[in-house]
């Protein structure tokens, strides 16, 4: 407790409302990793209530040269929110007020600590629709969307985090608070900033609020659930439904190990005998979406799928979609080790790449379960380790690093919405070339002259 480090943290707390800045050993573990392997106990975490506690939090941690490294709920998969130099755990948790739902201007003004799904019920029940969902809609916060850029399966119709935030406060990282963009639902005033801290992964500021764009809550949806004897009849069909004129508002994709997993964890019998399994789903006006369906169903009898269901109404899709967000848990109860890899590649290359999970399977002696977004080519690939096996962390690394490789030789990126984190560090200079890097350190500077947030992450 003599430390410098530890001076300082008792300087900070007592400039602080009793109970924001904590210590104990409890708190200290709670906020010391993700969803993901790595962790690092912080010095302290600070749990502020107000844009003003995290100002005084970052004007002394910048003025001492203080790690401070922000935290939505802990809920991703990259190790974004490690606190990988020690230092102050900055927990958003707090500030989890819904500020504004507004119909007229069609936006909501939130805090950073708000549940994702508990916006979106709220916006719903007046007949709005914030459409981004991330499959831990039910734990993520709004606040490590914007940090990570969420996306899902609605994304191939109506985009990710990035789209629908108009504008945010954020408190950078001398402590100065800045408000970008609006609520206005276009805006060319100078460059485009608030986008800036989108995808951001904490390395540039804290955002202690968003005003996010609304839509229309569609008043209508209908999935067609398919299971198909082979993945190439699976991405055929993908492609079909795309050159039929169709914008759907997902389209999921599921192969064979993925399955089985969610057989076993749900109990459901849609996928016996299935090697493969789309779900597409339409959503807009009854007679509209009745009427494409049925057009959207024949297209996809042409390819000879194994079995058909299309169901219809909200109350039958989210039947469907619980299943489906049960694929991730699934694959945990295998026993084995799941290294979630949320690569995504150019749409026609969907096929490729679930290809190229094969091919590790062949080479590397791990199994790999492929499932996700085909519509916009994000499909998570997930190397199942048995870690009873000798060497099978090495033949991890090697797979993982086929996989990258093989990504972006097909156009791809390393990461569509989890982030770099950790987790993808290693391949950091691997999938950005050194001007773009270069271009990354600059800003980080100039934003961040002292390197006090989320230290030890990509930039």
């Amino acid at each position: 407790m003599n430390s410098p480090l530890a001076r300082s943290l008792q300087q900070l707390k007592r400039r602080l409302p009793t109970g924001v800045l904590r210590q104990d050993s409890g708190t200290l573990d709670a906020h010391a990793g993700d969803k993901w392997f790595a962790a690092r106990t912080p010095d302290a975490v600070a749990l502020p209530r107000t844009t003003k506690e995290v100002v005084a939090i970052l004007q002394f941690a910048h003025r001492h040269a203080i790690p401070v490294t922000a935290r939505g709920a802990g809920h991703g998969y990259v190790g974004g929110c490690v606190p990988q130099r020690g230092g102050i755990a900055l927990s958003l948790a707090r500030m989890n007020r819904i500020l504004e739902i507004n119909p007229r201007d069609f936006v909501a003004v939130v805090e950073p600590g708000v549940i994702t799904a508990t916006l979106q019920a709220k916006v719903e029940r007046l007949g709005l629709f914030y459409p981004p969902d991330p499959a831990s809609r039910a734990d993520c916060s709004i606040g490590g969307n914007i940090a990570t850029n969420a996306g899902g399966p609605r994304s191939v119709k109506y985009g990710v985090t990035r789209d629908y935030v108009l504008g945010i406060e954020v408190v950078l990282a001398d402590g100065t608070v800045a408000r970008l963009g609006g609520r206005v639902h276009k805006n060319k005033t100078g460059f485009d900033l608030h986008r800036l801290f989108v995808g951001s992964e904490g390395l540039l500021g804290v955002v202690t609020e968003a005003t996010l764009k609304l839509l229309p809550l569609p008043p209508h949806r209908a999935i067609a659930a398919v299971g198909f004897d082979t993945m190439k009849a699976a991405c055929a069909s993908v492609r079909a439904v795309f050159d039929g004129g169709f914008l759907p508002c997902a389209v999921e994709l599921a192969d064979e190990f993925t399955l089985n997993a969610a057989r076993d964890r749900t109990g459901t019998r849609r996928f016996d005998g299935c090697r493969a399994y789309l779900i597409v789903e339409l959503d807009g006006q009854r007679a509209s979406v009745r009427a494409e369906m049925r057009e959207l169903r024949a297209i996809l009898a042409r390819r000879r799928p194994r079995t058909v269901q299309v169901v219809d109404g909200a109350v039958a899709c989210e039947q469907i979609w619980k299943v489906r967000r049960e694929f991730s848990y699934a694959l945990r109860d295998t026993g084995l080790t799941k290294l979630n890899e949320d690569v995504v590649v150019p749409r026609g290359a969907v096929e490729k790449l679930f290809a190229l999970g094969a091919r590790l399977h062949r080479r590397h002696a791990i199994r790999v379960a492929c499932f996700g977004h085909a519509g916009d080519g994000n499909i998570h690939v997930n190397l199942m380790l048995d870690e009873s096996q000798p060497g099978v962390r090495r033949r991890a690394h090697a797979a993982l690093d086929e996989l990258f490789r093989g990504v972006l030789a097909l156009g791809g990126a390393i990461t569509g919405e989890h982030g770099i984190g950790l987790a993808k560090k290693p391949w950091w200079n691997l999938a950005v070339p050194a001007p773009v890097r270069r271009a990354h350190a600059r800003i980080k500077r100039a934003l961040d002259p002292r390197g006090i947030l989320n230290p030890g992450k990509f930039v």
